[in-house]
């Protein structure tokens, strides 16, 4: 267990080998973060309004200035928001981004950004009694969908489907389905929202704001036009008044909004079969108490017609604990890192079980290991024209794994895939031809590159660059395939017009290394880190007052004893093959290092007409 230091001064346990986890809940009106030390335990929890920052990297870097200390490497966000791809614009605020640009700017190793009803969905299996209110009758059925909804500033909508491993969530706008009026006060209230909108959408009514548009609404129909009678009110005052004063109009407010919210449930609970039950949560009706179980919500849900009797046997809940979110967000990035380090995934599953199968179902197995999207996209007919087995054996082949079928198959295996390209190393065969030995090759090391980027120290990479822009000197130590790595490093740092050296004969290390003193910096490049007159000529460096760079496995003695180090830790026998992907993670970390180093130039001399020309990088859009 690791100890970090709380914000109270106290000292955080983590049951986590990596540290505490950014946990956030972030809806249109406030932000919930908290710090995830162990499994169910939050710590630092925060409640901050979004109206008082511009953007999701001010809000986090305020919260994560309270835990300066702290080394944080994963994060999970759950916004209230459609979540597709990299960039995520907000629709209840002015905010986009792109969510990989955050994960570097805040120096995260991982940063998942999901549905905030997502996250809710993924909590309600681990929900205890206590933690729910039941509203009405009903039983949950075992193994069945759930259906998740909440109205807020807006109106969430998800669903939970069982899986032989847990459930798999939707992501769902179900919110912005058309609002359906049950009865003529429903419908002057749809009247009075199509004057202001042509699509009314449940969000649009069965929310905070559709509160106050029925208060309105209700306050004119039934006369009330003195503000003593009808004051402007917003959600939380109608609540207020309805509760605690009993004020007729609230309370109509209060009763026809329930109904709403029953007839909305209900849909879902058809829709998606939910015999798991519907689960309420959002900001609104958790203030309700005791009285949303006497509201007109469940009588409303019951009231399907010919599909009453169907419905009647669904029980619906009110969850009441507070920060579920967290849980949901905190299971879907804890199922995250599990499928990354790969313990207990999917694709695992079908390795360990792969040589227990058929002949032909092997092949099945095969294809889903070599190219496992293709096998999401593609139709029965296709995956087995592709394994080159009967339609019947990839039935088979799912069914050994514990799944119904392909579909039952497919749906989990998504779930267990990020959207990043799958990191995975194909080996080259003698009988592949030319255009699958160069697709392995350029696969192998696109795959490690995007590991090698998540896993990227960039608080090291700043270190480094920091040495470099203020170098009076920089040395570059390396022997055998290295060489070419630091023979690149000091073509570019010389173009900056910093007197650069390369050495690789260890004989000369230690040489060169008694002539340097501070200002000055060595960048000593080695796979193993071992070499003993590399590890003597950098203790010699150091001793001088020199900075030294160590571009090497981040376990090794060189980077022991370096002032900073830039880890490569792609795993390569370079005892028996000649080593390839490590050299090219290697040379990125020059061109990281180059990179930054003109940014540095060229932001400290843009004002200077007199400065000599500096090297041009065309990453730079200069």
């Amino acid at each position: 267990m690791q100890e970090q230091p709380d914000t109270e001064g106290k000292l955080v346990r983590t049951a986590f080998a990596d540290g505490p986890r950014l946990l956030a809940d972030i809806g249109a009106t406030h932000a919930r973060f908290a710090l995830q030390t162990a499994p169910g335990t939050y710590r630092s929890v925060r409640v901050l309004k979004c109206d008082e920052f511009d953007g999701i990297v001010p809000l986090l870097r305020f919260y994560l200035s309270e835990h300066e200390d702290l080394r944080l490497n994963h994060a999970a966000l759950a916004l209230a928001n459609p979540v597709d791809g990299d960039v995520v614009r907000m629709t209840n605020r002015p905010w986009a981004f792109s969510t990989d640009d955050v994960r570097r700017e805040l120096g995260l190793s991982t940063l998942l950004i999901v549905n905030d009803f997502t996250a809710l969905a993924m909590a309600i299996p681990g929900l205890k009694p206590d933690d729910l209110m039941q509203v009405g009758p009903g039983k949950p059925a075992p193994h069945a969908v759930l259906g998740v909804l909440g109205p807020g500033t807006g109106l969430g909508v998800s669903g939970g489907i069982p899986t032989v491993d847990g459930f798999v969530t939707l992501g769902s706008e179900g919110g912005h389905v058309n609002f359906a009026p049950s009865d003529e006060r429903e419908f002057a209230i749809l009247q009075a929202a199509w004057r202001e909108w042509t699509h009314v959408s449940n969000e649009r009514l069965i929310s905070g704001p559709g509160m106050e548009i029925i208060y309105r609404v209700l306050a004119e129909r039934n006369g009330v036009h003195s503000l003593a009678k009808a004051p402007a009110r917003d959600s939380a005052a109608i609540i207020a008044a309805a509760l605690e004063e009993q004020d007729p109009l609230c309370l109509e407010v209060l009763e026809c909004f329930c109904g709403m919210l029953g007839g909305a449930a209900a849909n879902l609970a058809v829709t998606l079969g939910a015999f798991g039950g519907i689960f309420i949560g959002g900001g609104i009706v958790p203030r309700l108490g005791e009285w949303f179980r006497s509201s007109p919500f469940r009588a409303r849900f019951e009231a399907k017609g010919r599909f009453s009797g169907y419905i009647a046997d669904i029980p619906t809940y009110v969850i009441t604990t507070p920060h579920v979110a967290f849980d949901g967000v905190a299971n879907i990035l804890s199922e995250h890192l599990r499928g990354r380090s790969g313990d207990n995934t999917l694709m695992d599953r079908i390795r360990q079980l792969k040589k227990e199968l058929t002949p032909a179902e092997q092949r099945v197995a095969g294809l889903v290991l070599e190219q496992p999207r293709l096998v999401l996209n593609e139709p029965i007919a296709g995956i087995a024209k592709l394994a080159d087995v009967s339609q019947p054996t990839v039935i088979r082949f799912c069914r050994s794994l514990g799944f119904l079928g392909l579909a039952d198959f497919k749906l989990k295996f998504a779930s267990s895939l990020t959207g990043a390209v799958p990191v995975r190393h194909s080996q080259v065969r003698h009988s592949d031809s030319t255009h699958d030995l160069s697709a392995k090759v350029i696969d192998n090391t696109v795959s490690a590159i995007l590991a090698f980027r998540d896993q990227l120290d960039v608080r090291a990479i700043d270190r480094a660059i920091e040495l470099v822009s203020r170098a009076r000197r920089i040395e570059f130590y390396a022997m055998g395939n290295a060489r070419v790595v630091a023979l690149d490093g000091q073509h570019k740092f010389f173009r900056f017009r910093i007197p650069t050296a390369l050495y690789d004969d260890s004989h000369l290390f230690s040489l060169a290394a008694d002539l340097l003193g501070p200002g000055d910096v060595v960048v000593a490049i080695s796979n193993s880190g071992r070499l003993p007159e590399l590890l003597s000529a950098v203790d010699k460096a150091r001793a001088a007052g020199a900075d030294v760079i160590a571009i090497s496995n981040s376990q090794s003695p060189l980077a022991k004893v370096a002032s900073v180090v830039l880890a490569v830790d792609h795993a390569e026998d370079n005892t028996s093959f000649l080593s390839m992907i490590s050299r090219v993670l290697q040379l990125l970390l020059i061109d990281i290092m180059a990179v930054g180093l003109s940014v540095d130039v060229h932001h400290a001399r843009s004002s200077s007409l007199s400065s000599p020309t500096q090297a041009l990088i065309s990453h730079l859009d200069s």
